[in-house]
């Protein structure tokens, strides 16, 4: 049985296409490591497909700039420059102000009301407490779903996967429940220029500092 993404039903998209998109995962979530060497005959054992598909994903995948290929080693993951960890921060910000932003326009009362009670919740959390960190994706994610944007809640699952454990904030969970306060408000308005704008300097002021 060949080997598929969840919600892809097959018929649909090429051999070529999955394997690429499963490839593109591995290496988002860092399952496949930067400077691995990714050997055709095994990818092609682990999706059930001939190497015929797996050749031709490697050559996407290096178009897009996440593999490098070499006449004599083959394929190997790309290793990222300094401060990698930075430029996701900045695309999460933009891709969640945008989430924020349309989620404004659709988002109904029972959804703000959510809202607000999850963020209650992290209002009486201690900064130490491993709780908050569930707590804030169910806040996060219940806004993209707002948004009513599959791509972009995919394109937001795959920015998590990356950052192992999910983002990591160096402020007091006081001052990021407060943020979400406002952003809450924003939401509940139909602001969607404020929802948006708040959401991504609630994610740029929390960016860690470099070498984090």
């Amino acid at each position: 049985m060949t080997a598929q993404l969840p919600g892809i039903r097959p018929g649909y998209v090429s051999k070529t296409d999955m394997v690429a998109a499963l490839i593109r995962e591995l290496i988002i979530t860092g399952e496949l490591s930067a400077g691995q060497q990714l050997r055709q005959r095994d990818l092609a054992a682990r999706f059930h497909v001939s190497q015929t598909p797996v050749r031709e994903a490697m050559r996407r995948l290096e178009s897009e700039g996440l593999v490098v290929g070499d006449t004599h080693r083959g394929f190997t993951v790309v290793v990222p420059e300094d401060g990698a960890a930075e430029e996701n921060f900045q695309i999460r910000a933009a891709l969640e102000g945008l989430g924020a932003s349309l989620a404004a326009r659709k988002i109904e009362s029972t959804g703000v009301a959510r809202l607000r009670e999850l963020n209650a919740r992290m209002h009486k959390l201690a900064d130490d407490d491993p709780g908050y960190a569930d707590l804030n994706r169910e806040f996060h994610f219940t806004v993209y779903e707002y948004a009513g944007s599959p791509l972009l809640l995919s394109l937001m699952r795959l920015l998590w996967a990356a950052l192992h454990g999910g983002p990591v904030v160096t402020r007091p969970h006081a001052e990021s429940a407060a943020q979400h306060d406002a952003i809450i408000d924003a939401l509940a308005a139909g602001d969607a220029g404020a929802a948006g704008e708040r959401t991504r300097q609630h994610i740029i002021t929390a960016t860690p500092p470099p070498g984090r």
